[in-house]
């Protein structure tokens, strides 16, 4: 994003912009502007988790529809992929559904001087598994007893854990499948667990009910994104997770580029390269 809204805004040199709409929502400028601004300061908070080898883990869950993906997308847009990774499994294979349950996350978990976001978690169990019928009546409740746990385990390592419940509702859920629905390119987004949950609705809340009832412990609380704004939700989610882990902003200043070194060396004529078709210019090239 490059408005000059949003420039100016990082620069210093605050320009003032227009907060709200008519209809009650954000200003798409305003959007824009505060969006940069917290990616800014995203980008400084993963050279800080770097630089001071800290260990960070967000868990992104909620409804289908809610904005996880979204939101996870904002945050990673301007940082490094070395050290800002996204995490989001696929269905456990036939061998890794007979390990330990939080076996193949704990794989994922970040190492020092790394931010993990996991889109859903290990609280698919208590979730989609519980309302489909994937897992039993016993796994369930062995997750429930066995999370807290697990998570107080995490905390007492070193890691930073943060866990976000992104909620939206029956109505909005419905306006943002039958959006996908209508887009042949969104439509990737509607699976056959999109339309159960949708269905299930009221089923999926009694799971999210209990599973804070089990899991939202002083040690690693749940926090809840009301999302059925999704700009909104963006911005309170990633100022949220900047407000929970202290940093500093250690983006070192710009540098000297150094002039090319010239050595004796004679480059191999470039019509002897096989180019890609250029449609979109005037079929001049540049060296390379």
């Amino acid at each position: 994003m490059t408005t000059k809204e949003a420039q100016t805004k990082v620069n210093g040199h605050k320009k003032k912009v227009k907060k709200f709409k008519k209809n009650g929502k954000l200003a798409t400028r305003y959007y824009e502007q505060e969006l940069f601004r917290l990616q800014v300061e995203f980008s400084k908070l993963s050279r800080w988790v770097a630089s001071q080898g800290l260990k960070v883990c967000v868990l992104f869950e909620g409804r289908g529809s809610a904005g996880k993906g979204g939101v996870i997308k904002r945050i990673t847009e301007r940082t490094n992929p070395r050290t800002v990774r996204v995490v989001a499994l696929p269905k456990p294979s036939n061998r890794e559904a007979t390990q330990w349950y939080f076996q193949r996350y704990v794989t994922h978990l970040p190492a020092a001087g790394e931010i993990v976001l996991f889109d859903r978690s290990w609280y698919n169990r208590s979730n989609v598994e519980w309302v489909m019928g994937y897992a039993s009546k016993e796994q369930v409740q062995e997750f429930l007893r066995s999370c807290p746990q697990f998570e107080r385990m995490l905390v007492r390592s070193g890691i930073i854990l943060l866990k976000y419940w992104f909620s939206v509702s029956y109505d909005e859920q419905r306006r943002r499948f039958q959006s996908r629905n209508q887009e042949e390119w969104k439509r990737w987004k509607l699976s056959e667990i999109d339309l159960a949950e949708h269905r299930l609705f009221t089923r999926f809340s009694q799971a999210k009910d209990m599973t804070f009832d089990h899991t939202d412990i002083k040690q690693a609380p749940w926090y809840v994104v009301p999302a059925d704004d999704k700009k909104r939700a963006r911005l309170n989610c990633m100022s949220h997770i900047l407000s929970q882990i202290p940093y500093e902003d250690v983006i070192p200043d710009p540098v000297k580029l150094p002039d090319k070194e010239e050595i004796p060396y004679i480059r191999t004529p470039m019509e002897e390269q096989t180019f890609v078709p250029d449609k979109f210019g005037q079929n001049k090239h540049e060296a390379s």
